[in-house]
């Protein structure tokens, strides 16, 4: 209560949610985003409760020092800015993904070390950065997700977001070792659903999910599933890592099962058994297979994902965060009802 905290990517999808969380706690909050006129994503932050407290930055991730203003005689620094795409929406790994990610967390961290008044700083990372493919899960222990790997298969050519994502980490985690003044915690989300303040947001999970929504599998399924987490409970979970003294290294934020596009499906029949655009049945894994590269998916994403499922060990953020998940059903059910009335 009456700390200032700065939020990177205050516009996005996760960035929005923490801007009013942290709000809604009697923060002051700064917030940078691209660009302080575009009011598709700034309008809905101006409109939250307490946002007389908030102050908007025009700051970029490729430019070393555009951080300094909005962080100075910030308490806490969130850095969730990163660009989310899915695979197929990506052409250029590295100049799409990896260098916003790299760079971005360098010259957010330069700035942290520039500014005295930073104590704490919680980066968002992903389970990405622990595993690349699927299959990976199913060679550690018990064939649990857990905080202690980190993932050693993905590449700017196969899977340039998770690359991008894990290698920003590290370089983070490199940078705090290297000093003793603040410290680092890094939260882990799986699919981050939910209900969106901002319409105009990029999040590959928003474009998924509008995927599923908007009838695109409207024949069937694919049998893929995913590790999921509400929007809501990843703001959550970033300001206990930033008020807990005592947290320290990763956390996942995810349920500890996974759940399918036809588990999601039927979740939103229950409550709309007349949007017949979600699908009722699932799409044979052999079709997936042969029409998978159409829609971009290319056999070894498909080989190393479909079918796949692992368990999920959240224990850290239960425990140690005190992070009570919502139910997966109100998640899914909250995100289809915001997608309604976009």
């Amino acid at each position: 209560m009456g700390r200032t905290a700065l939020v990177t990517g205050g516009s996005g999808f996760v960035g929005s949610h923490l801007v009013g969380a942290l709000l809604c706690r009697g923060y002051r909050v700064r917030a940078t985003v691209r660009d302080v006129a575009d009011e598709r994503k700034t309008g809905p932050l101006r409109d939250l409760p307490g946002s007389e407290r908030l102050a908007l930055f025009e700051a970029d991730l490729l430019e070393p020092g555009s951080f300094a203003e909005a962080m100075d005689g910030c308490e806490v620094v969130f850095h969730v800015a990163s660009p989310f795409w899915m695979p197929e929406k990506i052409r250029d790994g590295y100049a799409e993904m990896v260098e916003p990610a790299l760079e971005g967390t360098r010259n957010v961290l330069g700035s942290v070390e520039a500014t005295p008044s930073v104590e704490r700083v919680v980066l968002t990372s992903t389970v990405g950065a622990i595993f690349g493919d699927y299959i990976d899960v199913h060679d550690m222990k018990d064939r649990t997700l857990t905080e202690e790997h980190f993932n050693t298969t993905s590449t700017v050519e196969n899977n340039p977001y998770h690359y991008a994502k894990t290698v920003a980490e590290q370089e983070a985690w490199k940078i705090a070792g290297a000093q003793d003044r603040w410290s680092l915690v890094a939260v882990n989300p799986g699919l981050v659903l939910g209900p969106s303040f901002t319409p105009a947001s990029e999040s590959g999970s928003l474009f998924l999910m509008d995927e599923l929504m908007r009838g695109l599998f409207f024949y069937g399924a694919p049998g893929f599933s995913f590790t999921i987490v509400d929007v809501r409970d990843v703001a959550e979970a970033h300001i206990l890592a930033a008020e807990n003294p005592a947290a320290e290294g990763r956390y996942i934020l995810a349920h500890p099962e996974m759940y399918s596009f036809a588990q999601m499906a039927a979740i939103i029949r229950s409550r709309y058994p007349r949007k017949y655009l979600i699908p009722r049945h699932t799409v044979p894994d052999w079709a997936v297979r042969i029409l998978g590269p159409r829609f971009g998916l290319t056999q070894d994403y498909i080989r190393n994902h479909l079918g796949i499922r692992f368990a999920v060990d959240n224990t850290r953020s239960t425990r140690d965060l005190g992070l009570a998940y919502r139910p997966a059903e109100q998640t899914v059910l909250d995100h289809y009802a915001a997608w309604l009335h976009r």
